[in-house]
C-alpha cells in the first residue's frame, strides 16, 4: 500500500553527503535590510562554526553517506541535499539523497543480518551495546558540537542530550540480559506450558530533527538488545548526528547490516519501509498527521507499530504552588530546545489567585534568557529550526492577539535575524484560540486563567493529545487527584524535566501508541510465543 508523505510537517523525515563545508546559502539569508544590521557577533560565530565543522570532518565523525550493510554509500543516482546551520543559514555539508532503491537494499541487508544477530546471546549483545555507549560518551563533545551545528540548540543542552541519548544505549545493554519468559502452571498433568519472548525482526525507525541523537538511541538501543536489526531514517534537517552515531556503532563492533541509515527522499523511503514484508515493525517519532499515515500504511503487511506523536501539554499552576519552583519548572518545560519538543508546556494554566504574581515572576525570568548561536557563552535559547517554524509561531500568535490575547513580553523575531525568535509570554489566552489547540513548537508561553481544580482538569483534558503534562502544587492530596485525572501518558509534579531512560515515555489518545524507555519499552520489540509441551506422562 503506497502512502504519500509529501505533506510531512515540521517534525518529520530525512537526507545525504560529499562534505562541502559551510557554503553560504542565499535563500536562507535574512532580508537585505537585516543583513546590513547584523551584529559583529554573527560573523564571529560563523567563523567559529566553520572551525568546528572542519575539526569534526578531521575526526571522522562528519559522515555524509548513507550506511547500508556496513558500508558507507552515496545515493545511487549521485543526488545530494544540503544540511544547514539554522543559526547562520550556512551550509554545513551535502549528504546523500537516497530513495526507494537504497532503502530496499538497506532492508535486505538488515534482514540478512537479523538471521545471525537474533541468534547471538543476550550477553554478547549487551557487551557490544556497552561498547557503543562508551564510545558515545568518549565522543560527547564532538557529538554535541555536531548537534548544535545542524540543529541549533545551545551547546550545554546538546551535551545534555548526548548524556540522555547514550543513557538509552546503556540501559538497553543492561536490559538485554533481563528479557525473561515465563512458565505457566498447566491445567493438565501431562502438559508443560511456557512463554518465550523473541525479537520481532527488522525495524524501520523514523526519527525527527529536534532530538537528533536521543530519538534514535531510544529506538535502536532496545531493538538491538532484543535481537532486532534496524533501518534508520533520520530527518533531512539533522542527519549528521545520526550518521556520527552509526559510525560509532560500527567502531563498537556491532555487525554489518544490524544498523543501517538511509536519508533523502522521504516519500520513497517511507513507502519502501511500509511495503516490505521483511520490515516487521515501524517505530516513529513525529507529527500526528504523519503517524496516522504510517499506521494506515503498516496495515497492508500488518506491522507492529510504535508511535510517539504530537502533544499539547498543559502546565497547571495552582494557588498553593511555590512560585520559585513553578517558574523554574515552567521555564524548563516551555523553553527547552527553544520550545521545540513534543512535551513542551503548550498551555500554562494559572489559578486566578496567583495569576498576576506568577505572570510577573515568569516574565522577569524569561527577560533574562540569553538568545544566540548555540556556541555562544551563556546562551540558553538558540534559533528555530527553519523559516517555516518561525512562520508557524507568527501565525498562531497573530490568531491569538486578534482574539484578545495580550503579548506581555517578546512576540516578534529577534534582532539577531535568521530564525531567531524572542522568548515570548502571552496573557489572556483562552481555549478557543489556535495557540491553545495546536502545538506552537516555539518559545511562546500562553497563559490561561482558571478558577477551580475541576476547571483546570477539564481545560487540560480538552484536547485530542495526551503526551506530557505538568502540575505545580504543594498539596500532596491534590497532586494525586490531578495526576490520576489527567489524560496524559506523562505527568510531572513540581518538575519541568521528567524524561529519563528508566521510565516509560508515551502518550494517550492521538499522541501515540506504545512506550519507549524503561523495561516497558523493551516489549515493543518482542513477540510473545506460547509453547505447549504435551504427552509428559512417564514412559
Amino acid at each position: 500500500m503506497a502512502v504519500s508523505f509529501a505533506a510531512v510537517n515540521l517534525r518529520t523525515m530525512a537526507l545525504r553527503s560529499s562534505s562541502k563545508l559551510l557554503r553560504r546559502s542565499s535563500h536562507l539569508l535574512p532580508p537585505i535590510h537585516m543583513q546590513h544590521s547584523a551584529p559583529p557577533l554573527t560573523r564571529k560565530i560563523s567563523m567559529d562554526a566553520r572551525s568546528i565543522a572542519s575539526q569534526l570532518n578531521r575526526s571522522g565523525l562528519l559522515k555524509t553517506q548513507g550506511l547500508i550493510g556496513g558500508k558507507w554509500s552515496d545515493s545511487y543516482d549521485g543526488k545530494t541535499i544540503q544540511v544547514y546551520n539554522p543559526a547562520t543559514g550556512e551550509s554545513i555539508a551535502d549528504v546523500a539523497c537516497m530513495g526507494g532503491k537504497e532503502t530496499n537494499d538497506a532492508i535486505a541487508s538488515a534482514y540478512d543480518a537479523y538471521r545471525s544477530w537474533s541468534k547471538t546471546t543476550a550477553a554478547e549483545r549487551s557487551k557490544l551495546l556497552r561498547k557503543w555507549y562508551d564510545l558515545l560518551m568518549a565522543h560527547k563533545e564532538e557529538l554535541a558540537q555536531l548537534m548544535t551545528l545542524e540543529q541549533g540548540k545551545p551547546l550545554k543542552e546538546a551535551m545534555g542530550e548526548v548524556n540522555y541519548g547514550a543513557g538509552f544505549i546503556e540501559f538497553s545493554a543492561e536490559e538485554a540480559k533481563r528479557i525473561y519468559g515465563d512458565i505457566i502452571p498447566a491445567p493438565m498433568s501431562d502438559r508443560r506450558l511456557f512463554v518465550l519472548k523473541q525479537p520481532v525482526g527488522v525495524v524501520g525507525a523514523i526519527t525527527p530533527w529536534n532530538f537528533p541523537l536521543a530519538m534514535i538511541t531510544r529506538k535502536v538501543g532496545p531493538a538491538l538488545a532484543c535481537g532486532c536489526t534496524v533501518v534508520i531514517k533520520p530527518s533531512e534537517l539533522t542527519p549528521l548526528t545520526a550518521l556520527a552515531a552509526a559510525e560509532l556503532a560500527i567502531q563498537a563492533g556491532i555487525p554489518a547490516g544490524a544498523v543501517n541509515v538511509v536519508m533523502g527522499n522521504a516519500p520513497e523511503i517511507g513507502d519502501a519501509l511500509l511495503a516490505s514484508p521483511q520490515v516487521r515493525k515501524i517505530t516513529f517519532t513525529g507529527s500526528t498527521a504523519v503517524g496516522k499515515k504510517l499506521m494506515a500504511g503498516s496495515a497492508e503487511t500488518v506491522k507492529k507499530v510504535s508511535l510517539e506523536l504530537g502533544g499539547n501539554a498543559p502546565c497547571i499552576i495552582f494557588d498553593d504552588a511555590d512560585i520559585d519552583i513553578a517558574v523554574k519548572g515552567t521555564l524548563a518545560a516551555k523553553y527547552r530546545n527553544s520550545g521545540q519538543t513534543c512535551v513542551c508546556a503548550n498551555r500554562i494554566l494559572v489559578q486566578e489567585g496567583i495569576y498576576d504574581k506568577f505572570a510577573k515572576a515568569l516574565i522577569d525570568a524569561v527577560r533574562n534568557m540569553k538568545v544566540g548561536d548555540g556556541f555562544g557563552e551563556d546562551v540558553v535559547q538558540g534559533p528555530l529550526i527553519n523559516e517555516a517554524a518561525v512562520k508557524k509561531v507568527e501565525t498562531l500568535l497573530q490568531d491569538a492577539t486578534s482574539k484578545g490575547a495580550k503579548v506581555m513580553l517578546g512576540g516578534k523575531r529577534h534582532s539577531l535575524g535568521f530564525t531567531f525568535y524572542e522568548p515570548t509570554v502571552v496573557g489572556d489566552v483562552n481555549s478557543d484560540m489556535r495557540i491553545s489547540r495546536e502545538e506552537v513548537f516555539g518559545p511562546v508561553a500562553p497563559l490561561l486563567r482558571f478558577k477551580t481544580e475541576e476547571d483546570a482538569i477539564r481545560i487540560a483534558n480538552d484536547t485530542n493529545a495526551g503526551l506530557g503534562s505538568y502540575v505545580f502544587t504543594n498539596s500532596i492530596q491534590r497532586s494525586w487527584r490531578v495526576a490520576e485525572a489527567l489524560e496524559y501518558g506523562l505527568v510531572g509534579i513540581n518538575e519541568g524535566v521528567i524524561s529519563t531512560e528508566v521510565a516509560p515515555f508515551g502518550g494517550f489518545k492521538q499522541s501515540g501508541l506504545g512506550r519507549e524507555g524503561s523495561k516497558y519499552g523493551m516489549d515493543e520489540y518482542l513477540e510473545i510465543k506460547y509453547v505447549c509441551l504435551g504427552n509428559m506422562k512417564k514412559e
